[in-house]
């Protein structure tokens, strides 16, 4: 019984300390990946006639990317605020990408969105009001 519980806790640490270690490869990965697209992305803003506000958008989402790393390495855990704030920039990029070949059902279906959900208290008191 002894031997067993013993047997249990080293099969136990090995295994927590494999995911430790799965977990560290997976971010060195990550940060890697990131470094290389952000070098890519200089790389090409450099080359190219100017920056546009997505090259910025762009960048930013790599920071957040790399803040979400730290995060990680600090605490050993990721608050859900990280990932928001890579699809909130992700979303933005998407939506000014897209801003040529936006049809009308497009736009209609955003102002739609905007006035039955504002962000803002105040906008829908006046929007309940009319």
């Amino acid at each position: 019984m002894k031997y067993e519980n013993a047997l249990q806790r080293a099969i136990k640490g090995r295994l927590e300390r494999a995911m430790e270690l799965a977990e560290l490869f997976g971010l060195f990965i990550i940060g890697i990946g990131t470094v290389a697209a952000m070098g890519a992305l200089i790389w090409h803003m450099v080359h190219s006639d100017g920056v546009t506000l997505t090259d910025l958008l762009l960048m930013f989402l790599y920071l957040e990317i790399f803040a979400m790393v730290g995060q990680y390495l600090k605490a050993g855990q990721l608050p859900v605020r990280f990932p928001l704030y890579i699809a909130m920039v992700s979303i933005a990029r998407d939506l000014i990408l897209r801003a040529g070949a936006n049809t009308e059902l497009h736009l209609l279906i955003i102002r739609y969105g905007q006035a039955r959900f504002p962000s803002n208290t105040d906008e829908r008191r006046v929007e309940e009001a009319k």
